[in-house]
């Protein structure tokens, strides 16, 4: 297990909700730098299609972990936490607070809780369990997973292929249920003990807001810049190319749909991740949960977000 970052600050939401803009404002009231807790602004290169801070957002506060890996290297949430924890003490070392400001909610679970650091992933196990499921009826895997694990398996959907075959990958390799191993990772702290919050939009009011920007990131140039990495002499990595937006968009220049249809899909697609990352966060004790009105306001709303922050008692260990 890793060390929880109990001592930072958090400003999480799902995707278009604003957080950007409101995280620079936030930091300059609290003194911090900045942290990405965005798993796609790592990329180098993916920048229209991650909605990465503007150069004049990243030189009005420090910002860490944006533009860290070429789009063909693999980055898994255990190299996430390792990096976040230096760049932790490098921050804490100048006297500055440090706020984590994205929306990618395995980082944020793993920076509050620790992290499992399981076996490494063996993509021939994973294909090969991916293709023997194929040979069976729907819900073998899960079916599998519950002979050896039920305590996972009653857990996990049915249809979340990604996490049963992984299950299974760490009962294959160790021996011993994943269940039994993430206990740890599963305890939470409530939300009055901690500065995680969360920029909380009415969603007919976040599904405009993600509308606009899908239009904005074509209107700038996005097939451009996908065109661009595909010409790269390394293949793009698996989540790189798995990524709303840059998925769609590689699909339709191999000639699957028209531009119109695409630019619907990636907006489609972006309310799914929308939904599911506003899952992940009420499933977290820690997250507080703040209304946004159907306007931003960023300076009036970073303001509220830092009187609520320094009413809580300062916690200043490690572990």
């Amino acid at each position: 297990m890793t060390t929880p970052a109990t001592d930072c600050w958090f400003l999480t939401g799902p995707t278009a909700a604003g957080k950007t803009g409101v995280g620079v404002e936030l930091a300059r009231r609290i003194g911090a730098e900045i942290v990405s807790m965005d798993s796609m602004a790592l990329y180098r290169g993916m920048d229209l299609g991650t909605a990465k801070p503007t150069p004049e957002q990243r030189a009005a506060v420090p910002h860490h972990l944006i533009d860290l890996i070429e789009p063909h290297e693999q980055y898994s949430v255990a190299a996430y936490i390792e990096a976040a924890r230096r760049c932790i003490d490098a921050i804490k070392a100048r006297d500055r607070e440090v706020l984590f400001v994205g929306g990618t909610p395995l980082y944020l679970k793993g920076l509050l809780r620790g992290i499992f650091e399981g076996p490494s992933a063996d993509w021939a196990f994973r294909k090969g369990l991916r293709d023997e499921a194929g040979r069976h009826e729907p819900g073998w895997l899960h079916l599998r997973l519950a002979e050896v694990d039920p305590a996972a398996a009653q857990r996990l959907h049915p249809n979340d292929t990604r996490r049963l075959v992984r299950a299974l990958e760490v009962y294959e390799k160790t021996g011993r249920p994943i269940s039994e191993l993430q206990r740890q990772f599963d305890a939470g702290r409530p939300a009055e003990a901690c500065r995680v919050f969360v920029l909380n939009w009415p969603p007919k009011d976040l599904h405009a807001r993600i509308d606009r920007r899908v239009e904005a990131m074509f209107a700038a140039g996005l097939l451009d810049e996908v065109r661009r990495l595909l010409k790269r002499p390394e293949p793009l990595s698996r989540t790189a190319r798995k990524a709303v937006g840059y998925r769609e968009v590689i699909e339709h220049l191999g000639g699957e749909r028209t531009l119109d249809e695409t630019v619907e899909l990636v907006k489609s697609h972006t309310r799914q991740l929308a939904k599911r990352q506003r899952t992940w966060f009420r499933s977290l004790s820690e997250c507080r949960f703040v209304p946004v009105p159907g306007r931003l306001e960023a300076v009036e709303l970073a303001g509220r977000i830092a009187q609520m922050g320094e009413a809580l008692p300062a916690e200043r260990q490690l572990g």
